[in-house]
């Protein structure tokens, strides 16, 4: 069975849903590609940022709950989220940011190429790294901090098919990268260990759970029996609408996802329409005017 070729998405907590678009869209530059709730708490949103098109590798997703306290990354969570881009694109990022006087924090090196780290208005943890091994604009990866990260090294290379590229270590810490094979977006996860992290509280600001691919729903079940062959604890297929996913927890306990590729974001809206209006499943559409009626009104980006 072929290796996960990479992230699909990442979903996030946040606290104020217009902070988050005007972040995501215009300091991000992403687009708005899906305005839809909660499944399972329809009085929230569920909001989707990445291309054109909603590209699995290239989405973010928050769920903002307003008026959320703040939470903390940490053992058991994952810490930090990356986007890629070349090597005159982040030239380019950091002169804008510092022109838009944003506050970064960096370049620093990593793995012989530059990272810049900004936080966005929830304090999550977003970098730019610097790559060519990537198509420029989707993710490059995440990062999970992980009081010991054996174990999860285990599970990405011998069930999930990543490969071990690279550790870089120092006083009281250290980052082990993986790397699905193929260099699709999104292909590598970083795995840090620090002595003082403490075990992570969710909240505003963190990552509820990263979400890899599967091409199509017969890879998706392929791997359903992969796992569960592995001794894991995987849910039943659950649709989302724009994919179909299954839930497990890695053993040091961050919640991972495989999604599929199809059906994709067009499914219920034209793609340049992607974004404008509230998309609600079937069996919340009778309620949408209540529905509307609770969720904070959102301006749209320009």
């Amino acid at each position: 069975m072929s290796p996960v070729p990479g992230l699909h998405h990442v979903t996030a907590v946040c606290s104020d849903p217009q902070d988050n678009l005007d972040f995501y869209t215009r300091t991000l530059g992403q687009k708005l590609v899906k305005k839809t709730v909660n499944f399972d708490d329809p009085g929230t949103y569920h909001l989707y940022y990445g291309d054109r098109t909603g590209t699995p590798g290239t989405i973010m997703t928050f769920f903002p709950f307003v008026g959320a306290g703040q939470g903390r990354a940490g053992n058991g969570m994952a810490s930090a989220v990356a986007y890629a881009t070349d090597t005159a694109g982040f030239d380019i990022w950091t002169e804008r940011l510092t022109r838009d006087s944003t506050d970064f924090e960096g370049p620093e090196e990593r793995f012989g190429t530059r990272v810049i780290t900004l936080a966005d208005p929830d304090r999550l943890s977003v970098e730019i790294v610097e790559t060519d091994e990537m198509a420029p604009g989707g993710f490059h990866s995440v990062t999970l901090c992980l009081a010991d990260t054996d174990p999860t090294a285990r599970l990405l290379t011998a069930v999930m098919g990543y490969e071990e590229v690279e550790e870089e270590a120092g006083p009281g810490r250290s980052r082990l990268r993986l790397r699905a094979p193929g260099g699709d977006r999104g292909s590598v996860v970083d795995l840090l260990r620090e002595d003082t992290a403490a075990i992570g509280q969710p909240g505003a600001g963190t990552i509820h759970h990263v979400a890899f691919r599967a091409r199509d729903a017969e890879e998706q079940l392929d791997w359903q029996d992969r796992l569960r062959a592995a001794g894991i604890a995987v849910t039943p297929v659950i649709d989302r609408q724009y994919f179909t996913a299954i839930y497990f927890r890695e053993p040091g306990g961050v919640l991972f996802e495989i999604a599929t590729d199809p059906p994709g974001f067009a499914i219920d809206e034209p793609e340049d329409a992607l974004g404008r209006n509230l998309m609600l499943p079937d069996r919340y559409e009778p309620d949408r005017a209540r529905i509307e009626r609770i969720l904070p009104p959102l301006s749209e980006p320009a």
